[in-house]
């Protein structure tokens, strides 16, 4: 039990964590890394392939640099189960230990669902549900014999709601999102809380089309709460607070990062 003497000084500080975050290399997922890095911690950045992490890694390392924080690269594909268990044991084997795993790596196609071939959601489910699920066995595994883990996966504002045309993205983020519920259920007597960030719409590289689209931003700008897109920089603090010791009595939550759009109609 939390008394005076033990509430942490800096309830934000991530010194001394070791943090693996999946889909690193750009958008929200480089910019939760820089996050978790600039408040102290240790981070290792996943993307598909070295050469396209290098200046991810530069970022990281330089936004961790006041901190003491720090970036090391770790390439190899999320959907490729013998090289994320591999990935996940020279985490430990190298840094000691892992405290944190962010799940970020997602895919989408945009069809009606009778367009989309069965074989198509189930590549879909492995992208987005299925290495989730892998990586937080495997990371469960040294966080409960630390007795500490945070574990946050990265659904969507189309878990909870739907749109047509997006199916199998929108099945795919809700059983997410369903999974962060249940291993918050099993973890948390292991000491490991489970929790999910639902962003809304951002401007990342993937969503460039959009960002240019003057129609989108006019219908934004009526649909949400603060009516504009969100800055990719905008997701770090939601990924620094469930990480953080701020956030020890919360597990089993989706931390909706979303301008208000879930909120507005």
């Amino acid at each position: 039990m939390h008394t005076a003497a033990s509430i942490p000084t800096s309830l934000f500080s991530l010194q001394g964590r070791v943090a693996l975050v999946t889909g690193a290399s750009r958008g929200l997922g480089l910019s939760m890394a820089c996050a978790l890095a600039a408040h102290g911690a240790t981070v290792w950045l996943n993307g598909r392939d070295g050469a396209g992490l290098a200046d991810a890694l530069e970022r990281a390392q330089a936004a961790g640099k006041a901190a003491g924080g720090t970036a090391r690269a770790l390439p190899f594909d999320v959907t490729n189960e013998t090289a994320a268990t591999a990935a996940v044991a020279q985490v430990v084997a190298e840094s000691g230990r892992l405290d944190i795993l962010i799940n970020n790596v997602g895919q989408r196609r945009r069809e009606p669902f009778d367009a989309l071939p069965a074989q198509a959601l189930r590549a879909l489910l492995e992208a987005n549900l299925v290495s989730a699920w892998h990586l937080c066995r495997e990371a469960a595994r040294p966080m409960r014999a630390q007795g500490f883990g945070r574990i946050i996966n990265v659904t969507s504002i189309a878990g909870p709601i739907a749109r047509a045309g997006d199916a199998a993205y929108t099945t795919s983020k809700g059983a997410l999102e369903a999974l962060t519920r249940a291993l918050a259920a099993e973890l948390g007597p292991h000491g490991i809380n489970v929790n999910a960030i639902a962003p809304g719409y951002f401007a990342t590289e993937a969503n460039t089309a959009m960002v240019e689209d003057v129609s989108t931003a006019a219908w934004l700008q009526q649909r949400s709460s603060l009516g504009r897109w969100g800055h990719p920089d905008e997701i770090g603090g939601a990924a620094v607070y469930l990480a953080s010791p701020a956030a020890s009595y919360i597990t089993g939550h989706v931390l909706a990062v979303d301008g208000g759009y879930l909120a507005h109609f």
